[in-house]
């Protein structure tokens, strides 16, 4: 989505990246740097033409992509089935226990399939162990 130069020189391979980036309509990103320091003045001479925005942070580039809200969307995700077999199993859950045999029987899967999903969505959050082998929706 785009390219961010740490520190160029001016005739450096970053600056060659740089302009490829933006023949091909990417987003340059460039920290200035030092007007004091020769590997600074690629960045800068970048900025000054207005062909990087200048970055501070690295919030910066998330904001100028619209990246800001990846994280949140990521872990929501995670609160969701990822497949058909994990909704059946927790089409058989609620938030009363519920015995793994309970869940085997109701879903018609393997005892192997049904354990290593609900493993797998213990360690996402979407359920827990509450003791004697019975799972709660969290």
């Amino acid at each position: 989505m785009g390219t961010l130069v740490i520190e160029a020189a001016e005739s450096s391979g970053a600056l060659i990246t740089a302009r490829h980036a933006l023949d091909q309509n990417r987003e340059v990103f460039a920290v200035p740097g030092s007007i004091l320091s020769p590997g600074s003045r690629g960045t800068n001479s970048l900025i000054q033409r207005l062909e990087a925005k200048p970055v501070h942070k690295h919030e910066d580039i998330l904001e100028e992509l619209n990246l800001s809200f990846v994280g949140a969307q990521i872990e929501m995700a995670a609160l969701f089935p990822a497949n058909d077999d994990e909704s059946k199993v927790l089409f058989h859950l609620s938030q009363e226990p519920t015995h793994i045999d309970e869940v085997i029987r109701g879903s018609g899967m393997t005892i192997s399939v049904v354990s290593s999903l609900l493993a797998m969505m213990e360690l996402r959050g979407l359920v827990r162990q509450v003791g004697g082998m019975n799972y709660v929706r969290v």
